[in-house]
């Protein structure tokens, strides 16, 4: 123990304080949790985000050009005002990294932010200088927060967490063949060195056993959860419009041709519906099979896209909470799961946020009977992400309950909270056996 009965743990997430982002808020979040349960987070993170005014937070770069190039255009646009000055600024940069940069796309193509784990490495051995932390954890995302840890695991034998949050091999991932004995290799490091290992699905976990067997009891299924929303819920009521809102980035692998499809059908049975329902349309930039299908989905007034939101420069309200407060008025919820085989594994994070707001939720779930059942469990809509059929039936349904006023928020507040994954992580944690002698 380190500074009366507070715990210090050193915590090791490439994304960390980034509004918005997924990877970034399965760690942020917990770190208030942390402190509540008597731990000193000490975190050492990329420098994407904001630094943190209330733990200790060191912010490193990677050592290597692919990355430091990526890292750059986040770290000197939340910092350079000017647009054109930010342009000229990173084109130098491109321009005194192409050489190595070049060299290391050649022959290192690996995960792109792996050489993060070089500099938080040596950041590690500068805080090992003065403190002595009791536990590694190592959160991801991105595999160098694993890859730092293990090295610190192999020289320093402290104990370590891993939570990995998306599977690291699945079928179809890539054609990279060093990229894929890269996370071959790593996700085996993890399995025999790792005294915790979590995964954030049932299925995630059974393949990695299947893979390591070696990994044991020591391998464990969390689901993250989501934060209370910070503002006070309004009661659901009823608009002129079923407003069905969509909340999240969109890709080929994810994107809104088979929910166009099943919307059709669903208008094309009654076309009067089409004046009576909006689709909203949250987030980045829609995907080209997502572009197409809205372009020639034939009733365009039913579309209404609001693009990114940002945190409000006059109110400082963050683009998440501004979102959340969309979320909690909308009459149905529309999640996407995607239809690629690393979907058996996987949990759009966005699940956790819906689940919250009490609203329904019409979620297209590809091969996944663990996220099927939580759904179904708390009362929403989970159907095949490839049946055009279903999804019409299931919005027949939903409209059904919308002509009836029939779609109050639930009531049920939802047991995946951050909270409890993050007691489960210290529980597991207190578990493991330290070494008689430190």
């Amino acid at each position: 123990m380190n500074n009366g009965n507070k715990q210090v743990w050193l915590v090791l997430a490439h994304a960390f304080n980034m509004d918005g982002r997924a990877a970034s808020q399965a760690i942020t979040d917990k770190i208030p949790h942390f402190l509540n349960l008597g731990i000193e987070p000490i975190v050492v993170s990329g420098a994407l985000g904001t630094k943190d005014k209330i733990v200790e937070h060191h912010q490193v770069l990677p050592a290597l050009p692919v990355a430091l190039r990526f890292d750059l255009r986040h770290y000197l646009r939340l910092r350079i005002s000017s647009r054109i000055l930010y342009r000229i600024v990173m084109l130098a940069i491109s321009l005194a990294l192409l050489p190595f940069y070049i060299i290391e796309k050649i022959f290192i193509r690996i995960e792109t932010s792996w050489s993060w784990a070089i500099t938080a490495y040596f950041c590690c051995l500068r805080i090992l200088r003065t403190r002595k932390p009791d536990v590694i954890y190592s959160a991801g995302g991105a595999y160098a927060a694993h890859l730092t840890a293990y090295w610190l695991k192999l020289r320093f034998g402290l104990p370590w967490v891993a939570e990995i949050y998306d599977p690291m091999i699945f079928e179809g991932q890539t054609t990279n063949k060093m990229r894929i004995r890269f996370s071959t290799w790593l996700e085996g490091k993890i399995c025999k060195h790792a005294d915790v290992a979590v995964w954030f699905t049932e299925e995630a976990l059974a393949r990695a056993k299947a893979r390591h067997p070696e990994l044991g009891e020591r391998g464990h299924c969390i689901i993250p959860g989501g934060n209370a929303p910070e503002f006070t819920r309004t009661p659901y009521r009823r608009g002129k419009h079923l407003v069905i809102g969509y909340f999240g980035s969109l890709a080929k692998t994810r994107n809104l041709e088979i929910f166009m499809q099943g919307l059709r059908k669903f208008i094309d049975a009654n076309p009067q519906r089409a004046e009576q329902t909006r689709l909203h349309i949250y987030g980045g930039g829609v995907d080209s099979i997502s572009a197409r299908a809205l372009r020639e989905f034939p009733y365009p007034s039913m579309i209404e896209q609001f693009g990114r939101i940002e945190t409000d420069p006059k109110t400082g309200e963050s683009g998440r909470d501004q979102v959340l407060k969309r979320m909690n008025a909308a009459d149905c919820l529309l999640l996407l799961h995607g239809t690629v085989p690393f979907c058996e594994q996987y949990f759009p994070s966005k699940m956790y946020e819906y689940l919250w707001t009490q609203r329904p939720i019409l979620a297209l779930v590809w091969r996944n009977p663990q996220m099927e059942r939580i759904l179904r469990e708390l009362g929403h809509w989970a159907v095949p992400a490839d049946d055009v059929d279903s999804i019409a039936s299931a919005l027949e349904e939903l409209y059904a309950r919308w002509i009836k006023d029939d779609l109050a928020d639930s009531g049920k507040a939802s047991p995946y909270t951050v909270e409890s994954s993050t007691r489960q992580i210290f529980a597991l944690a207190n578990a493991i056996k330290r070494p008689a002698v430190r």
